[in-house]
This record gives C-alpha cells, sequence and structure tokens, in this order.
C-alpha cells in the first residue's frame, strides 16, 4: 500500500458496503486519512460508534463529512486537501431509480459530475468512478443514470489527457455478493423466517463477486488506470437456481430444516436482465486483456461526423459480449465456497466472532 503512504483519500458514499470494505482493508495500512463522505447521519454514527469500540487504535484516521454529492459546496468542502478520492455515491436501486428517475440523474449523473469537477478544481491525483454492469447494454433508469455517469467520467478523463494533475478512470463490475439490500441477505431471511425463497426465473445468471474483489478492482484502476479508461474484473457467474441451492445446503448446517426451504419461482421483475453483460462487443474490439481484468481505453476520436456516420468497422459483428451466460459458470460445490467467504454467513455458522447485530446480514 506504499502508494497511499500519508496520503488523505476521499470515499464519497462511504457509509456503504463498499466504504466498510475499503475501511477494513486500509485501517492497518500506512494512508494518513480517510474521509467518509455521505448524507446518511445515522450510519456515520453507527461506524464512529464502531470504529470507537473496536478499533479505537486508528480510529484516529478517519475523518466524517455530512453531505450531498448533489450539492457542489459541500463537496468542494469535502474535497480540501485530498489526494484520492473513491466515488462511490448513487442511488442503486432498480425500483426506485424506475419510479423516480430525475433522482438518479440528480445523484449518479449531476452528483459525479460535481464529485469531478471538484477533485480536477482540487488538484487531487486520482479519481475512481464506481459503476455497475447495469450500465451495459442498460434497460432501466438505474442502469441509464449509471452509463450516463460513465460517459460523463470518461469524457472528463479524455478532455484532461495524458500527463494531466488528475487522473479520471471508472470501474465496472456485477452483482457484490451480500451487499446490502441484495438478494443474498433476503433469502437467508426468509429461510430463517420459514418463509419460500423467492426466485424471479432459476435460469437467470449474474456475476458472482465478493466486496473484496470490487476493492481488489477498484485499487487495480487506480494503479493501473489513464485517463478515461474502463476497468472490468472478470467473474464467474451462476443461475439463481445454483445460488439458492447452494445457499440451501450451506445453511443446513445452521439447521437442517433450512436445507428444505422451499422455492417459489415469482417471475421476472420490471426492468430485470436474463443476464448482466460487463463489457459489450463494442468494448471488447478496443479492450486490453490485464490476466484478471480488461482495460477498456476511452474513445479517443473527436467530433467528426465522417467517423461515427459514414466509416463503420465489420469486427464489431464478429466480437461477442462478455456476459453472466458465457463466464466460467458455478455449479452448487464452487457456489458454496464462495459464500463460505462472506462475513455474515461465516459468523451465522459460528467460524468466526460476529461483529454486527444478528438480524444485519450484510457485508
Amino acid at each position: 500500500m506504499s502508494v497511499f503512504k500519508d496520503k488523505t483519500l476521499l470515499i464519497t458514499g462511504g457509509t456503504g458496503s463498499f466504504g466498510n470494505a475499503v475501511l477494513r482493508r486500509f485501517l492497518d495500512s500506512d494512508i494518513k486519512e480517510i474521509r467518509i463522505f455521505s448524507r446518511d447521519e445515522k450510519k456515520q454514527d453507527d461506524m464512529r460508534h464502531f470504529l470507537q469500540a473496536q478499533r479505537p487504535d486508528v480510529f484516529g484516521k478517519v475523518k466524517f463529512y455530512i453531505g450531498n454529492v448533489r450539492q457542489r459546496e459541500a463537496v468542494d468542502f469535502a474535497m480540501s486537501g485530498v489526494d484520492y478520492v473513491f466515488s462511490a455515491a448513487a442511488l442503486k436501486q432498480v425500483p426506485s431509480c424506475e419510479f423516480f428517475p430525475m433522482e438518479a440523474v440528480r445523484t449518479n449523473v449531476e452528483g459525479t459530475n460535481n464529485v469531478l469537477l471538484s477533485a480536477i478544481a482540487h488538484g487531487v491525483k486520482n479519481v475512481v468512478v464506481l459503476s455497475t454492469d447495469k450500465a451495459a447494454y442498460p434497460i432501466n433508469a438505474m442502469g441509464i443514470s449509471k452509463a450516463m455517469m460513465e460517459k460523463v467520467a470518461i469524457a472528463q478523463g479524455r478532455a484532461l489527457g495524458e500527463n494531466a494533475q488528475t487522473t479520471i478512470c471508472c470501474t465496472r463490475y456485477g452483482n457484490v455478493m451480500a451487499s446490502r439490500g441484495s438478494v443474498i441477505p433476503l433469502w437467508v431471511e426468509q429461510m430463517m423466517e420459514g418463509k419460500p425463497i423467492t426466485i424471479t426465473d432459476p435460469n437467470m445468471t449474474r456475476f458472482m463477486m465478493t466486496l473484496d474483489d470490487a476493492v481488489d478492482l477498484v485499487v487495480y484502476a487506480f494503479t493501473h488506470g489513464h485517463n478515461g479508461d474502463l476497468f472490468v474484473q472478470k467473474a464467474p457467474a451462476a443461475t439463481l437456481s445454483t445460488l439458492a441451492q447452494a445457499l440451501k445446503e450451506v445453511y443446513s448446517r445452521v439447521d437442517p430444516k433450512y436445507g428444505e426451504s422451499e422455492v417459489k419461482i415469482i417471475g421476472t421483475r420490471h426492468g430485470e436482465k436474463l443476464y448482466e453483460t460487463l463489457v459489450t462487443r463494442e468494448e471488447m474490439l478496443r479492450s486490453e486483456d490485464c490476466g484478471n481484468y480488461f482495460r477498456i481505453p476511452c474513445d479517443s476520436r473527436d467530433l467528426n461526423y465522417d467517423k461515427y456516420f459514414t466509416e463503420g468497422d465489420d469486427t464489431i459483428s464478429q466480437t461477442e459480449d462478455y456476459h453472466s451466460h458465457n463466464t466460467r459458470r458455478l455449479d452448487v460445490e464452487g457456489m458454496k465456497e464462495l459464500l463460505l467467504k462472506l462475513r455474515f454467513i461465516r459468523e451465522d455458522l459460528g467460524l468466526e466472532p460476529r461483529t454486527k447485530a444478528k438480524d444485519i446480514r450484510s457485508e
């Protein structure tokens, strides 16, 4: 972590699952200060009390800033003296964004732009913007707003160019297992309450990543990115049917009755895809294979209409997307192995001490 030595890191949306994962990763490093910027004072208070009680040796490294990325003045106040930014503030729930799309625009697009402009104005060295697989071929308001967020970040990075004081790049990742509001905690709660596990479509596939994977991706982008780059981590996928069966078998260790939990098919919800795309075929065409990651450099063309409207590229039609139907597919045993990396599941199984209230099942 030497690149972070004596540096100040700002995390917008820092009280979310990603922010908590970054704290776990960086608190014991040689970083000087981590600033948590968010609009939720209750989550900040919970985080503050947890750190005071559990990590008094490093608590002084963490500073809290109340504010909303929609307000440039609040962002500027938190940005002063910052070296690096992880931009994670977002509206992420598909139904919320679907019914209130302008709220998604104000936070995900305009809010992120505020963060970028503030970072540039304050001479921040590196900004990594967090995106989602729903931004690739988006079909819902959340994905559309995240796609626009990517476009804004990439355009700002392209405009800055190489050798600029500030470097801006994006990361895009799939389903982060057991993040707040995700399906794994929901299904565990349903089993615990004796209710059926509700599955939309058993053949639906989703990429499976842990929060540590998400942090690894952001750190990789931070250390390898050029202005306007987009980074994607290669990840395995599983069907919802496989995920549900793996969860049942894991929790049968707690009580055999959980292994007999009913599975109820409820049908695909509005705005859901059968599979998620992490890299489109247009992006795959110019991607660089970095082993565990794809690096997609920004389109360096300017607004030259001939290149957009009269010249094509026949190789695009020969290239395939990278999506959750054609990546490495996990079977039940592989899915169980991944589930056992989740902190709250290990706590439920008694494999490690509980650090949160028993009813909090998220990372």
